[in-house]
């Protein structure tokens, strides 16, 4: 308190009141002189720090990236690590402990039965690549078939009077049974990608073998025959279809569309609210052509991306493996997919084979899967037939 005593000493009672309010001024100025000093002090040593941090920071980011490799397996099941380790090394050159890990199929060819998540993310990858499979109903089974029961008839109801006897108005029911049928493939992996620890080689066979499965089976859920192979949604005899209104186009006369909004509205309409088209490329663009009867294109692109395009305001699929539009043929296909039942068999094994591409420096996998597919209700889909 010595600034305000100082600041109180009088020379006389006359000039009492001014003193005080100088010494008060006085010590305010004081005060406040101080507390910007330790402000400014404290804001200097803040922005110190924040630098010091700042270039700690881009100092770590300018160092060489680390990739970490899949040998950072961390926190991977005994399962998963130990299969990772039988794509990279082979069985020969695992160690003990994990090969204890790997689960040895079954089969007489031989091989090692690939663990779940391996499973799923081919089928995930195979979703994104196969058509069918995107609007299709997929379940699994572990079974060699699936026996699903299948409506043949259905109820009549009638009008009755009090004391009338009433008809019999029971359903009739039958089977549809859907083969699991095996399909096979490898792919080729280099022996530099195997050894690069920067690589995540399940990630990369996974994926190849989603491809090649993806392929296949296209092509069996399209126009498959059903021997060996899933039954094809086009080899379903007992859809029905609308002709085209001129011959070797799927345009009427005139242009336009109205065979396509007549197949669309001939669908019942319990399966047309749920109605996906299906048709190639080369037949998308044929699409992309036409008009109604007041001009409009029937065609609609997506709003958003990633959304579907539309057409006749309901989703369209491109299946490459659908015939092309020629007298005589069923270009386009419209209806409810769900009703198309998809089925994959539990358990997939994988053989690696390090020699049959040894000169080439690659090693071979081999993998084994069973899959089956079928149409379980024709009337939930109606076809487009070009006039011939």
């Amino acid at each position: 308190m010595h600034i305000l005593n100082n600041a109180l000493e009088i020379k006389g009672e006359d000039d009492t009141d001014s003193v005080v309010t100088k010494a008060l001024a006085d010590l305010q100025k004081t005060v406040d002189d101080r507390l910007k000093a330790v402000e400014t002090k404290a804001a200097a040593n803040d922005n110190v720090k924040l630098v010091e941090r700042l270039d700690a920071i881009e100092t770590k980011l300018n160092r060489p990236a680390i990739l970490k490799g899949d040998n950072d397996n961390k926190e991977l099941s005994p399962e998963r690590k130990a299969f990772k380790s039988f794509l990279k090394y082979g069985v020969e050159r695992m160690p003990g402990e994990e090969t204890k890990s790997l689960v040895v199929s079954d089969d007489t060819r031989g091989g090692y039965l690939a663990p779940a998540e391996f499973q799923t993310e081919i089928i995930k990858n195979i979703v994104q690549l196969s058509p069918v499979r995107q609007a299709a109903r997929v379940g699994s089974t572990a079974s060699a078939s699936v026996i699903l029961p299948k409506r043949t008839g259905t109820p009549t109801a009638s009008w009755v009077g009090e004391t009338e006897a009433r008809n019999e108005t029971g359903s009739t029911y039958g089977q549809v049974e859907i083969p699991v049928n095996e399909s096979a493939c490898y792919v080729d992996v280099s022996l530099q990608l195997l050894e690069d620890a920067a690589v995540n080689v399940e990630s990369e066979v996974a994926f190849d073998l989603a491809e090649e499965f993806a392929r296949l089976e296209a092509v069996a859920f399209v126009n498959g025959d059903g021997f060996k192979k899933p039954t094809g949604i086009m080899t379903d005899a007992g859809i029905p279809f609308t002709v085209s209104g001129s011959a070797a186009t799927i345009a009427d006369a005139d242009g336009t569309a109205d065979g396509l909004i007549n197949l669309m509205y001939a669908l019942k309409p319990q399966y047309r609210a749920n109605g996906v088209w299906m048709a190639n490329g080369t037949t998308i663009a044929q699409v992309r052509r036409l008009k109604d009867s007041t001009k409009q294109y029937i065609w609609q692109p997506g709003l958003q991306a990633g959304e579907p395009a539309t057409l006749l305001g309901r989703p369209i699929i491109e299946a490459p493996d659908m015939p092309d539009t020629a007298a005589g043929t069923f270009p386009i296909i419209f209806g409810d997919f769900s009703r198309y039942r998809i089925f994959d068999r539990v358990g997939m094994s994988i053989l690696r084979d390090p020699y049959s591409q040894a000169t080439s420096g690659k090693v071979r996998f081999h993998a084994r899967r069973r899959v089956g597919g079928a149409n379980t209700q024709a009337e939930a889909f109606r076809k487009l037939k070009v006039s011939a």
